[in-house]
């Protein structure tokens, strides 16, 4: 049973991954017509073997590539040889399921300076003070 390794505790079994083989869209003369070279694989998160973890954050990803019903679709079709397709469909998968597991930090966010601040408030006494002076003149009327 070929297995897919997601990380060292976390192993997919390729029994659960449904690939087929599909004609690949675009240009490529007579060959595209006729070889079916692109791969289309088809994953069911909920009914795999994944770790519940991995499940709740696939499904509640917004992830394009995973449908309502919580099934991974990913299709290749970059290279001529339908084994290298295939190959980089099992990639792109394992990368899918890895990337659920980081964890983005959290931003701390900062607070300008005492300094920037002054300058901030510096620039606008002087664009209000060339705004005045373009006023009426008193007196003048």
């Amino acid at each position: 049973m070929p297995t897919l390794q997601i990380s060292n505790t976390v192993t997919l079994d390729e029994n659960e991954i449904e690939i087929s083989a599909i004609r690949a869209s675009g240009s490529g003369g007579q060959k595209v017509n006729k070889v079916s070279a692109a791969i289309h694989l088809r994953f069911d998160v909920e009914a795999s073997s994944l770790p519940e973890y991995y499940k709740e954050k696939l499904l509640e990803s917004k992830d394009k590539r995973i449908t309502k019903e919580g099934i991974v679709v990913i299709k290749s079709q970059q290279h001529r040889s339908q084994e290298q397709n295939r190959t980089e469909a099992l990639e792109r998968l394992v990368e899918l399921v890895k990337s659920v597991n980081i964890v983005q930090k959290r931003r701390v966010p900062t607070k300008p300076t005492k300094g920037s601040i002054g300058r901030r408030l510096d620039s606008k006494k002087k664009h209000a003070n060339k705004k005045q002076l373009r006023g009426k003149v008193k007196g003048d009327d």
